[in-house]
C-alpha cells in the first residue's frame, strides 16, 4: 500500500507557503497604508505652524520605517510644499542610511527608473538619482537629462557635456566639433555659472552668446511715473495704470503730468535701471508694461529680480505683491507660477522706491522673464511687440 505521507507533506508545505505569502502581503499592505497616512500628515504641514504637532509625530514614526517606505516617500514629494518636502527628505535619508549604509548595495534599477520618470517631483528624482551606486548606470543616465524639468539633473548633464568638450583635442580639425558640443550644452544650461563658462568657451572659439536672449529676459517696456509714495503710502493706492493701460494716456503724477515712455536695455541680464536710465525719484511709484506673445496656453514661471517693493499683473490679474524695500537682489529672486494664454499677454509691474537716502538704498531697478520649471527662458512666439 502506497504511503500518503509525501502528498500530505506537500499539501502541508503548500498551505504553509500560501499562509506566509498571505501574511507578507497583508503586512506589506499594512506598511503601505501606514506609510501613506504618515506621509499625508507630513504633507499637510503648513508654513505657519498648521499641523506641525501631527507632522512631527508622523515624521518620527516614518523615519523608523524599513526600505519599503522609500519609494512612497519620493512619490509623496510631488505637489508638496517646501517644508513638507524637506521633512520627507529627512525621513528618506534616515531610512536610506540605516538600510544601505555608506557603501552597501542599493536597488540601483529601482532608483534609476524613478529618476527617469518625469511625472515625479524634480527634487525627488534628483534624490533618487543620487542614490544610484552603479557608475555605468549613472554614466548612461546623465546625458538624457539635458532638457529635463529638474534644474539639478540638467546641471549634471550640462557638466557632462562641458567635460566632453574639454577633453576633445584642440586640434584645428576639431574646432567645429567642440563648438557643437558647447552649443548642445548651452541649450540645456539654466545655471548662471555654467552658462558663463560655456559662453566664455564659445567666445574663445569665435562664437558669441547673447545672454539676454538665452535667459529670456524682456528688454523692452513702456514706463510711466513717478506717482506718490512718500512715507511709503503708495503701495495700496490704485493709480490710473492699475485701472487700465492706455499708452496714449496722460496722468497726474507726483510732480505734474506724466505719460508712458519707451524704455529698453542692452544689459546682458535684462536689468531695467530706473535710477540710471530715468531718475531715482525718492518716495515714488513707477509702472512698467510690456507684451508677450505665447505660442500656446501654458503654465510658466514668472521670474523677477528687484530690490524694491513691487506688484505684478498678468492680463489684468494681480499675480503677486511684496512690500519690502532694499533687500538683497539677484536673478530670479522671486518665482511665481502663472498662466499665459495663447497669443498676446500683457504684463504690468508696479515698482516702488522709498525715501531712504543711504548709499545702499539707491537702487531702483528690475529684471523680468518667463521660464519653464527648470529655469530655461521661454522666448516669445514673436519678438516683443511694439507697444501701442
Amino acid at each position: 500500500m502506497r504511503s500518503t505521507m509525501p502528498r500530505l507533506h506537500g499539501q502541508l508545505w503548500l498551505g504553509i507557503a500560501l499562509g506566509v505569502f498571505t501574511f507578507l502581503l497583508q503586512s506589506s499592505t499594512v506598511h503601505a497604508d501606514t506609510h501613506h497616512d504618515q506621509i499625508e500628515q507630513i504633507r499637510d504641514v503648513g508654513s505657519k505652524g498648521q499641523g506641525h504637532e501631527q507632522a512631527i509625530d508622523a515624521l518620527a514614526k516614518l523615519s523608523q520605517a524599513d526600505a519599503t517606505a522609500l519609494l512612497p516617500i519620493l512619490k509623496g514629494m510631488k505637489g508638496a510644499n517646501p517644508i513638507a518636502i524637506n521633512w520627507l527628505r529627512g525621513a528618506f535619508e534616515s531610512i536610506a542610511a540605516r538600510s544601505f549604509g555608506k557603501s552597501g548595495p542599493v536597488p540601483n534599477k529601482m532608483f534609476a527608473d524613478f529618476a527617469q520618470d518625469r511625472s515625479h517631483s524634480p527634487r525627488a528624482r534628483r534624490i533618487a538619482f543620487k542614490m544610484i551606486r552603479d557608475d555605468a548606470m549613472t554614466a548612461e543616465l546623465v546625458p538624457t537629462f539635458l532638457n529635463d524639468p529638474s534644474a539639478d539633473l540638467r546641471r549634471e548633464a550640462v557638466a557632462y557635456y562641458i567635460t566632453v568638450a574639454e577633453k576633445v583635442t584642440d586640434d584645428q580639425n576639431q574646432v567645429d566639433m567642440v563648438r557643437s558640443i558647447y552649443r548642445r550644452a548651452l541649450k540645456g544650461a539654466v545655471h548662471d555659472d555654467q552658462v558663463k563658462q560655456i559662453a566664455a568657451a564659445l567666445k574663445a572659439l569665435g562664437d558669441d552668446v547673447n545672454l539676454q536672449k538665452h535667459f529670456g529676459f524682456l528688454p523692452r517696456w513702456h514706463i510711466i511715473g513717478p506717482f506718490d509714495n512718500k512715507e511709503m503710502k503708495g503701495f495700496d493706492v490704485v493709480y490710473p495704470p492699475e485701472k487700465g493701460i492706455d499708452l496714449s494716456q496722460t496722468c497726474v503724477g507726483q510732480m505734474g503730468d506724466v505719460t508712458w515712455q519707451p524704455i529698453s536695455t542692452d544689459d546682458e541680464y535684462g536689468v531695467i535701471d530706473i535710477a540710471m536710465q530715468i531718475e531715482n525719484y525718492k518716495g515714488s511709484v513707477m509702472y512698467a508694461t510690456t507684451k508677450f506673445v505665447s505660442r500656446e496656453d501654458q503654465e510658466v514661471e514668472m521670474r523677477l529680480g528687484t530690490p524694491n517693493a513691487w506688484k505684478a499683473w498678468i492680463n489684468g490679474k494681480l499675480i503677486f505683491a511684496r512690500e519690502e524695500y532694499h533687500r538683497s537682489t539677484g536673478m530670479d529672486q522671486f518665482r511665481v507660477k502663472v498662466e499665459l494664454r495663447k497669443g498676446v499677454n500683457t504684463v504690468l509691474l508696479k515698482v516702488l522706491q522709498n525715501d531712504q537716502e543711504q548709499n545702499w538704498a539707491q537702487r531702483y531697478q528690475f529684471q523680468f522673464r518667463f521660464t519653464d520649471e527648470a529655469g530655461s527662458g521661454i522666448r516669445p512666439d514673436q519678438e516683443q511687440l511694439t507697444l501701442r
